[in-house]
């Protein structure tokens, strides 16, 4: 990925914090007015996560801390501000609003790795190989916790955006963990899942700034909408990453794959071998032959990549996000609002 220049947030806030801004985003930068805004609103969100995550217990406040400083790219804080910025004013109860996304998204990602028995995250050891798992649950409910004390004193409206994300998010982990029911079709429950998992909280941060920025209640729903579609596109572009691009991203090409995780490529391969294609139906034979070799997992991921499903995965992500550009299209003209769709294809391109 190719980066806009670094640009260092303005001296008079305490420390020195610096944010690349994502390829797409360099409007941002060559606004005069938008881009100081947004850099320095990003290093005041940076102290101010670390101070919500601050405890005077040892272990709470290293376990806490753990994920935070491993780094991340603040996609949903920043989506805070850009929704504030296009449908109003960056302001403080904003900034808040963005610490309190990213303490949520933050609170998730120990839950997920308990849950996935996950060994690394961020390039780090994750917390339940450290701790174990215990520690690590208890440390995403307490970072849970810390979230809604700030969304507390953000009225009632920012609380019942907290609470709702926070039973979406559960709700699609757990239709994620108990599978499709009898009769459901299996891409309608697995856009389920993936707008509960991660359409919510990117359509909150959407929410919460334009709610917090006193936008119209027009602009609200627009970007309501607009992160549930672009949280769909995100995630369904990772699928398909893990079979074309798994070894820029980070993981070995196929790791869903041999881990029986149901994505979009597998679903469509599944739908053209039930229509009677033979290609899709010697592929799913190798799938379910095992994937424990590397051999085996190589030529699999070959097989299903070169499959037209794995081009058809990408139009169904891509056209997610044309549908998110098309729900902020009445927003008016403005930089946040072009920053906003250029975030729409950057997600699926995987250029943030």
């Amino acid at each position: 990925m190719t980066d806009t220049p670094v640009h260092k947030a303005s001296a008079d806030l305490a420390g020195e914090f610096e944010f690349n801004l994502p390829k797409g985003f360099d409007l941002i930068a060559e606004d005069p007015e938008l881009g100081p805004k947004i850099v320095e609103s990003l290093a005041e969100i940076e102290q101010r996560l670390s101070r919500a995550v601050e405890n005077t217990n040892h272990l709470a406040d290293v376990a806490s801390r753990h994920l935070l400083d491993a780094g991340g790219k603040r996609v949903r804080p920043l989506l805070t501000l850009l929704a504030a910025a296009a449908g109003g004013e960056i302001n403080d109860k904003v900034l808040d609003a963005a610490v309190v996304v990213e303490l949520t998204h933050l609170a998730t990602l120990y839950h997920d790795d308990v849950m996935d028995d996950a060994p690394k995250r961020r390039g780090v050891d994750t917390a339940q190989t450290i701790w174990g798992n215990s520690v690590a649950i208890l440390t995403g409910d307490l970072i849970f916790a810390r979230a809604s004390l700030i969304v507390s004193e953000l009225g009632a409206r920012a609380l019942a955006i907290q609470a709702r994300t926070f039973e979406r998010l559960v709700l699609g982990q757990l239709f994620e963990t108990t599978g499709p029911q009898n009769g459901d079709d299996l891409y309608n429950h697995y856009i389920k899942v993936i707008e509960g998992k991660t359409g919510s909280l990117i359509s909150a941060a959407g929410e919460y700034g334009t709610v917090l920025a006193e936008a119209p209640e027009s602009a609200v729903q627009m970007l309501v909408r607009y992160g549930e579609l672009v949280g769909v596109a995100f995630q369904l572009a990772d699928d398909v990453i893990d079979l074309t691009g798994g070894t820029a991203a980070g993981k070995t090409p196929g790791t869903d794959l041999r881990e029986g995780v149901p994505t979009l490529p597998t679903i469509l391969l599944a739908q053209e071998a039930e229509a009677g294609d033979e290609e899709a139906q010697r592929i799913q034979t190798m799938i379910s032959g095992g994937l424990s070799s590397d051999a085996a997992l190589a030529d699999a991921v070959a097989a299903l990549s070169a499959h037209p499903v794995t081009q058809k995965a990408w139009d169904i992500a891509y056209s997610w996000a044309d549908e998110a550009i098309a729900a902020i299209e009445p927003l008016p003209d403005s930089t946040a609002k072009e920053a906003l769709k250029s975030f729409a294809h950057a997600v699926v391109k995987r250029e943030i």
